[in-house]
């Protein structure tokens, strides 16, 4: 296996911090000091704003910004359990194609109107009409009704695993009926969350300003009076500033955690935020024919050193895996991480029993992602006996499509609904070549219809061991994240709960 060189090592690292987590948290130069700077909190973007329109928001760092002014109907807390949020109770029908929600009585818009069933419905109902990001995070509602003033019905066309994440994200905020289809929701939204921007303070693409509503119904929940987002492409920058003191919490991968630890920091890792896989998806061998056989497919997971890989190309910062789930998620079995062991030999002799001794080769395209592992992936799959090809694509068109059998992905974890959703259903946006089997399609149909968290997790396990076991994909590594945080203030997460949102940081004593 090549190993890259420790200077080549650190920039690899760096960069796949930049790309995989979620952002730094950094102090206001502007804020108290004492005891009083947990009272204020900066976080870092990499990328303004594109839109506060609730049709047109995206997850990620952005929602840092927006989950503060707007609520959703759901919460994800910081250990991955869906709770009530503006939606105080939730319930299915028996067959799952109708949700209830009964909404809290009481919460008001930041205008001071009252939160009503009409002004979720007609949320809803823009974000459906609209060609924006989050409509197919409602491809299931095929319509929306409000009873009385606090509650809303949702009728959908099929079980759909992943809607109850959706409303607890993009999908599931709540807009201002009186101004959602007016410009002013696009950079300056009249939203019923927790804060309101600053208009006089935020310079809209670098800088945004909001103030916590002292009227807001969870106010305690949000202990930073004043919450800034600044613009802040270069990740260099932000760590120089967290190691002379100028951040309250940043990100860090293995190498700097020891500088910013011995300059007095706390420092906190948090696994599985994200998962390294080689994508297998032409599963049926339509593009690359050996990749229809099993055998193959099991063969390239045992050409990986996943151990060496771990230690040697990211610095230990992570934890080898076969699995697309991470420990977080209750379809994760522990005893799946043992299913393809290294084996070199083992996988030569798989491939010659499938008919390829002399082995193939595939087209894998190379992206700013794959740039890290690249020379690892071809040597390993090279001592098998498979050639690899990397053609470069532009980062516009490094979305997964038919054009290639395989891809190198590494992308935050997403919740167990929405990566089978994703990357499993056969119309899953990660499936690119609609790739199914009886028996897994069985499985998920059985999970979308099932409602009970307890008994969704035995079905979640059994596709996931299914999924292992057809070597669907080639998993290397999970990656870990290391936090760090000044005094005064905490990061509240463990990885399990993925919307980016100031609820992540708490103020200690």
């Amino acid at each position: 296996m090549k190993i890259l060189s420790r200077s080549v090592r650190r920039a690899v690292l760096v960069g796949a911090a930049a790309l995989l987590l979620t952002a730094s948290a950094c102090s206001d130069p502007d804020s108290d000091s004492g005891s009083e700077s947990a009272a204020s909190i900066t976080i870092g973007m990499q990328a303004p704003i594109n839109s506060f329109d609730p049709a047109d928001l995206l997850e990620g760092q952005q929602a840092y910004v927006w989950s503060a002014l707007y609520d959703t109907l759901l919460h994800i807390d910081n250990d991955g359990k869906l709770q009530p949020n503006a939606a105080e109770s939730w319930k299915y029908s028996d067959d799952a194609r109708t949700l209830t929600l009964k909404l809290r009585d009481k919460m008001t818009f930041s205008s001071g109107d009252t939160v009503t069933a009409a002004a979720v419905k007609a949320t809803l109902e823009h974000t459906i009409a609209s060609a924006g990001s989050q409509r197919g995070n409602l491809e299931a509602v095929t319509a929306v009704e409000a009873p009385d003033e606090r509650t809303v019905v949702l009728s959908l066309s099929r079980p759909d695993s992943s809607l109850l994440i959706s409303l607890s994200q993009g999908a599931g905020v709540i807009g201002d009926p009186k101004t959602l289809n007016t410009p002013r929701t696009t950079l300056d939204p009249v939203g019923s969350g927790p804060y309101v921007l600053d208009r006089k303070a935020t310079v809209n693409g670098s800088r945004y300003v909001l103030q916590r509503r002292d009227d807001y119904w969870n106010a305690d929940a949000y202990p930073f009076r004043t919450l800034t987002v600044r613009v802040i492409a270069d990740r260099t920058a932000l760590f120089n500033a967290l190691l002379s003191g100028e951040l309250d919490a940043g990100t860090v991968d293995a190498s700097q955690a020891r500088a910013v630890k011995g300059a007095g920091r706390q420092l906190k890792r948090v696994e599985g935020v994200a998962i390294a896989t080689l994508d297998l998806n032409d599963r049926a061998g339509t593009l690359a024919k050996p990749l229809g056989d099993v055998r193959v497919r099991r063969a390239i997971n045992m050409a990986f050193d996943r151990s060496k890989i771990v230690e040697k190309i990211i610095g230990g910062l992570g934890q080898p895996t076969t699995q697309i789930f991470t420990p977080q998620s209750p379809a994760f079995d522990p005893a799946l991480d043992k299913k393809y062991p290294y084996d070199p030999a083992a996988a030569r002799k798989l491939l010659a029993e499938a008919g390829y001794a002399a082995g193939f080769s595939l087209t894998i395209p190379a992206t700013v992602v794959s740039q890290i592992l690249q020379p690892t992936i071809t040597q390993s799959l090279g001592d098998i006996g498979i050639t690899v090809n990397w053609k470069p694509v532009p980062p516009q068109d490094s979305g997964q499509t038919k054009e290639y059998a395989v891809y190198f992905n590494m992308a935050g974890t997403t919740p167990t609904p929405r990566t089978i959703t994703l990357k499993l259903a056969p119309d899953g946006s990660k499936n690119p070549f609609k790739y199914k089997t009886p028996e897994l399609a069985a499985l998920i149909d059985k999970a979308s219809t099932v409602t009970d968290p307890e008994q969704a997790a035995g079905i979640y396990q059994q596709i996931n061991a299914y999924v292992v076991d057809d070597a669907w994909f080639a998993p290397i590594f999970s990656i870990s994240a290391n936090w760090v945080t000044k005094s005064g203030i905490e990061y509240l997460g463990n990885g399990a709960g993925l919307l980016s949102s100031v609820r992540t940081f708490g103020v200690t004593g």
